[in-house]
């Protein structure tokens, strides 16, 4: 795509998604109603135009390597760009060999004593994504919660199956823990969270984490992707809907990750499907979008961690559709539903 085509779009998106939700209700003409909500005009008026411009579920007809500057791009479009404190760029460990990262301090933070710090792992599939396709959103995200953000750019599939992307982000954290007084990162309030695919390697670290005895004070999972061994009833509910994520998307993704059955079904692979869970997991807060198809299986392992004993907090947005987190340069009841997620943060980490 040219970046005149770019930029003309950028601007269509804009000024459909701030016309006041009447104007947008009006052009949509018939609002979504399934499984007793209803669909956010704003998200509709999305779904619409990327509709009209035959842009592709996530994971459909590309191949991994073309999808990518796709994901950024898109990132690019819904998020905006939030000013922000401080940036640096920097590289953390991962499990074979330095990953890049970058380090985002909030304006409220600046100078400050040692900052609540959360890492931040991006969603995509485990495929696709990078620290560009969730610039806006860790901005935001530090922002509005006053803490440190710290992305990690893990290593993706298919050039890198499962477990890499598993061991990069536990490694990465395990540099946080043994770093943290030379990133003025507060040791007592460090954190780790993400969205979808983000969501499922932030579970996985916090198990890890537990298992090897490191401190994690919160653990923060936005619509995460948990459990490949079941089918929910929100994957078929929303399946082929238009509503972002389809089937045939995550049964690619998922294969471009997995490189068996066996893995998939692995206590790292699915750790929705798990019985037993380490103690000491830390508190959890689960956010969930209504016209999402992970939407029951991020609730079902919101349930999991409370009956392990773990502190949990649920909430599903459901006006909001998967992918909302990165939408909040565009979206007004995306952008509120990230700002309550930040809040949560906020709270917990005592910023």
């Amino acid at each position: 795509m040219s970046s005149l085509q770019t930029a003309v779009e950028t601007v269509v998106l804009r000024v459909a998604m701030g016309l006041p939700e009447r104007a947008q209700r009006a052009l949509l003409r018939k609002p979504v109603v399934l499984d007793g909500q209803t669909l956010a005009a704003e998200t509709q008026m999305l779904l619409k135009l990327q509709e009209i411009t035959k842009q592709p579920p996530l994971g459909v007809g590309m191949s991994a390597a073309e999808a990518r500057p796709v994901v950024v791009q898109q990132g690019r479009m819904v998020a905006g760009k939030q000013p922000i404190g401080a940036l640096r760029e920097l590289t953390v460990d991962g499990a074979e060999g330095p990953i890049a990262a970058r380090l985002y301090l909030p304006s409220s933070r600046l100078g400050a004593d040692p900052v609540p710090t959360l890492m931040f792992i991006h969603g995509g599939g485990m495929a696709l994504g990078d620290l560009d396709s969730h610039d806006g959103a860790c901005r935001h995200l530090a922002e509005l919660a006053g803490v440190q953000v710290l992305s990690i750019d893990y290593r993706l599939a298919p050039e890198h199956p499962f477990p890499a992307a598993v061991e990069d982000c536990f490694a990465a954290y395990q540099w946080l823990v043994k770093n943290a007084d030379a990133l003025n990162a507060d040791p007592e309030r460090l954190a780790v969270g993400g969205d979808s695919a983000g969501g499922l390697l932030s579970a996985t670290t916090a198990i890890q984490a537990a298992e090897a005895g490191l401190p994690m004070a919160f653990q923060l999972l936005i619509y995460p992707v948990v459990d490949f061994t079941t089918r929910s009833r929100s994957q078929e509910l929303f399946d082929g809907g238009g509503f972002y994520l389809t089937k045939e998307g995550m049964d690619r993704l998922s294969d471009w990750y997995f490189p068996d059955e066996a893995a998939k079904a692995s206590p790292l692979g699915s750790p929705g499907a798990r019985t037993e869970l380490p103690s000491g997991l830390a508190p959890a807060f689960v956010a969930t979008a209504g016209f999402d198809p992970l939407r029951d299986e991020g609730e079902a392992y919101a349930r999991l961690l409370a009956q392990h004993g773990v502190p949990v907090t649920t909430q599903r947005y459901p006006s909001m559709i998967h992918g909302f987190f990165n939408m909040v340069g565009v979206g007004r009841e995306a952008r509120a539903n990230a700002a309550d997620i930040a809040a949560r943060l906020k709270v917990a980490l005592g910023a």
